[in-house]
């Protein structure tokens, strides 16, 4: 990574520190992670399950939000504030612009992933005054909550790089509603015939499998994970967004910004 790529993340970085709403949405977060602890305290032996449930899904559907609402304005933002002429006046090529907001982003969202996830940590050891082993899983279900992050970033800027804001949005938000419904497409296209198989398996095989990054279940109930599918889910998940970057990068090569 060049200094430039560096230089941009870090801007990118501190630009969404300063966001507003970026605290409210973690302060959120944490909330919710407080809250599971009266919940969990009316539920009968099963404290530690809703904790982890109500905080890692916090933690996920916060973290989708920041990803989603500020990876859409990554480009619009510094094309509307007409910043972008002037970086790209500079020795900055346009790859490296696009890299360079895709790192900072994902900084972000690792920042404020790990303090939401110590929120959950801290209300689990509250409830259950410990930590054991089988919560080991609870880690490995923020990680891959982390490379859902990595994910739905790249798939916003890739839809920010040639659509409007709201566009981009709706795009962003319903790949990921499918993608999290990506093992019951699969089974549909199964029974389907003809052109819809056709059909819904393609989408089936596009669309990001969010499922398969979800293990908060398996969390909650202390169920170790394989580490075959720890390896394989970090493998698909950055070869996807590696993939949705490229694309991000080849559309904005070709832009007119005129």
């Amino acid at each position: 990574m060049n200094s430039r790529v560096l230089t941009i993340a870090a801007n990118t970085f501190r630009e969404a520190v300063r966001d507003r709403v970026l605290y409210n949405l973690v302060f959120f977060a944490l909330l919710m992670a407080g809250g599971s602890i009266l919940v969990g305290q009316i539920s009968i032996d099963i404290e530690r399950q809703v904790v982890v449930n109500l905080g890692l899904t916090a933690v996920s559907l916060f973290g989708v939000v920041i990803a989603i609402f500020i990876g859409i304005g990554l480009v619009s933002k510094e094309i509307e504030k007409r910043t972008l002429y002037t970086v790209l006046a500079r020795p900055v090529r346009r790859w490296e612009f696009i890299v360079g907001k895709f790192f900072g982003l994902v900084i972000t969202l690792v920042v404020n992933t790990f303090l939401m996830s110590l929120g959950v940590l801290l209300a689990l050891l509250y409830v259950a005054h410990k930590l054991e082993r089988g919560d080991l899983t609870v880690v490995v279900a923020i990680y891959f909550i982390v490379l859902q992050f990595v994910v739905v970033t790249a798939l916003a800027l890739l839809f920010s790089s040639f659509s409007s804001p709201l566009l981009s949005a709706v795009l962003a938000f319903a790949v990921f509603i499918v993608g999290t419904f990506a093992e019951d497409l699969r089974g549909f296209a199964a029974m389907s015939q003809g052109v819809t198989r056709v059909g819904a398996t393609i989408a089936a095989y596009l669309m990001p499998n969010f499922a398969a990054l979800n293990v908060i279940a398996e969390a909650a109930h202390a169920k170790p994970v394989a580490g075959n599918l720890i390896l394989f889910n970090t493998v698909y998940a950055l070869l996807y967004a590696l993939a949705a970057v490229a694309g991000a990068v080849l559309i904005f090569e070709r832009r007119n910004l005129k």
